[in-house]
């Protein structure tokens, strides 16, 4: 059994790398085209399919709308039966038919032709093979027809969508992946579409997770180390900001003050805590990423990190046990 599923494994997997090479190679143009076709949609981008097809044609209208670009999943058959209004002039329709020839979407085309909208076809035609293969009627009707021709199925029956499923939820996934990068997709924006969950917690704003106003440990340079010590014990942040007003000059940590005991004695309780601080220490920006946080604290391996504006002016203090209910940690 486990050599049917590794022989499984490698049909699809050699499927993938005959797509990528024709991505690479004879379907480039038609590629770029289609992603242009779809940055340049001024309403939704749908997606539609039926069987297998219809449930890759879901997951793809998923990934498009996960990273930043308006889409839906219309079902062939609904649409038949009133659903078309989804479609509207401006969308852009991308069609999944491992035959080319599925009846319920071809009944799409008349009105999708009425409102002028751009087709993506993605069927299993061998369009860039170069065997002069007709083209279904689906990939003929396409704008742009792209190419998920695979040798054969993974299944040992060769009927059941395997290795044809696996490439074209591939290819919606480079689409996706390629217009999201032409676009300027960034990493916020990524975020702006995930708050809930745990990649909400793990894209969460340092500005949402830091202590901030009263608790915020302070101290003047002026300040005298017993007075230092109490402010940090008081704010149990290990840690406190040594400032000018707002303005922060240094910071204390836990570790300063042990390495001072070590090595000036009972002496330390003479000094200020600008003769203690360390000076122009690791920050951080209120709208970094908790894992950006993280990054820095475990790169430095340091506990907290100062949150300071474009002028060093101290917002708050974002300590590792802040961090631990992101999920981060």
């Amino acid at each position: 059994m486990n050599r049917t599923g590794e022989n499984v494994v490698r049909i699809e997997a050699e499927a993938l790398r005959a797509l990528a090479d024709r991505i690479a190679g004879p379907m480039a143009q038609a590629f770029c085209a289609a992603v242009a076709l779809l940055a340049c949609c001024a309403g939704r981008v749908v997606v539609t399919g039926i069987g297998k097809s219809g449930l890759v044609a879901r997951k793809i209208a998923a990934t498009l709308s996960s990273t930043g670009t308006p889409a839906l999943y219309l079902h062939p058959a609904e649409a038949l039966h009133g659903d078309l209004g989804m479609i509207a002039r401006g969308d852009v329709v991308i069609a999944l038919s491992a035959s080319g020839d599925t009846e319920e979407i071809l009944s799409l085309l008349p009105t999708m032709q009425r409102l002028e909208v751009k087709l993506i076809s993605v069927t299993g035609d061998p369009i860039f093979s170069g065997n002069g293969h007709k083209l279904s009627p689906l990939a003929q009707a396409a704008q742009v027809a792209l190419d998920c021709s695979i040798d054969k199925e993974a299944c040992s029956l060769g009927l059941a969508p395997t290795a044809s499923t696996t490439t074209m939820l591939a290819l919606g996934d480079a689409l996706a992946v390629a217009l999201a990068d032409k676009r300027g997709f960034k990493e916020e924006d990524f975020a702006n579409l995930h708050p809930g969950g745990k990649l909400g917690k793990k894209l969460a704003r340092v500005s949402t997770l830091m202590h901030t106003g009263e608790t915020i440990p302070r101290v003047a340079a002026s300040t005298r180390m017993p007075d230092v010590i109490y402010e940090m014990s008081r704010k149990k942040l290990g840690v406190t900001t040594v400032t000018d007003g707002d303005r922060l000059l240094g910071i204390i940590s836990d570790g300063d003050l042990r390495r001072l005991l070590e090595k000036r004695g009972k002496d330390v309780m003479d000094l200020t805590a600008a003769e203690c601080m360390t000076p122009d220490p690791k920050t951080i920006g209120p709208d970094d990423f908790a894992t950006a946080a993280f990054n820095l604290m475990e790169q430095k391996k340091i506990t907290s990190l100062v949150v300071v504006d474009g002028k060093r002016r101290v917002l708050g203090i974002v300590h590792l046990h802040d961090l631990w209910g992101t999920e981060v940690v």
